[in-house]
């Protein structure tokens, strides 16, 4: 299996006329966890929806482990089995409970007994700090909590990349911690992640890579001290500027 379990080359990507990415390379290696900073607008989300197909490129190429991804011979779904995704918005289930939301896809797409299902769905519920709320409905918990539960149920789906899109900009700033501890947690453990976030401490303290992009292209990259302490960009310069 390849080093590599994401591979972008020349990645494209226009609405009308609209063009978002504008040739886009990008290698995510096995363990590695890749930070994603940029102003709005400059194609960090859609990158990372084209990498599960949400979003079809317009040209390049998205590799997943051996796969080309937007051939369209690829049977996506089976792709995305693999590729755990967390949105902004939670996207939970408010009928079910929270183990409910996790043994969902585990039983539609895997397949899995629903023994089986409970019993990974209770295990990663409380892997992120949910043991206590297995029973309890979307409505019961906070927003910090209801972003735990989806990072449960992508979770358990095992997941060989994990893909996080802004998962804390829609979450009060005192239930973030939460959230970015888990994604801590994760990192630690040698899960590849993929993140897009506004968190600069995070991509500090976890990126083992940060990535600045900005109008479609990638501008810079390099380890967390690199871009943070000494960016080469002066758009990265002034980006960070701004928000120091």
């Amino acid at each position: 299996m390849s080093e590599y379990v994401v591979r972008i080359k020349d990645l494209r990507k226009s609405f009308g006329a609209l063009e978002v990415l504008k040739g886009v390379d990008l290698n995510v290696t096995r363990g590695e966890v890749v930070v994603i900073l940029g102003p709005s607008g400059s194609g960090k989300s859609t990158l990372l929806r084209c990498v599960n197909q949400l979003e079809a490129p317009t040209g390049g190429e998205v590799w997943f482990e051996d796969i080309h991804v937007n051939n369209p011979e690829t049977n996506v779904n089976k792709v995305r089995e693999k590729i755990g995704m967390v949105f902004q918005s939670f996207n939970l289930f408010p009928h079910l409970t929270a183990k409910g939301n996790v043994m969902l896809a585990q039983r539609k797409v895997l397949d899995r007994s629903k023994d089986e299902a409970e019993r990974i769905a209770v295990e990663q519920l409380e892997r992120v700090g949910l043991g206590d709320r297995v029973d309890y409905f979307p409505a019961q918990l906070s927003g910090g909590q209801q972003q735990r539960v989806a990072i449960a149920r992508a979770l358990a789906m095992d997941p060989h990349v994990m893909l996080f899109d802004e998962v804390t900009s829609a979450l009060d700033p005192e239930l973030v911690r939460g959230v970015l501890d888990v994604m801590k947690e994760l990192a630690t453990a040698g899960m590849t992640m993929l993140v897009v976030t506004h968190e600069m401490g995070f991509a500090r303290d976890v990126a083992s890579r940060v990535v600045f992009m900005d109008e479609g292209v990638i501008v810079e990259e390099g380890t967390p001290a690199e871009v943070f302490d000494n960016p080469k960009h002066p758009r990265t310069q002034d980006f960070l500027g701004h928000i120091a």
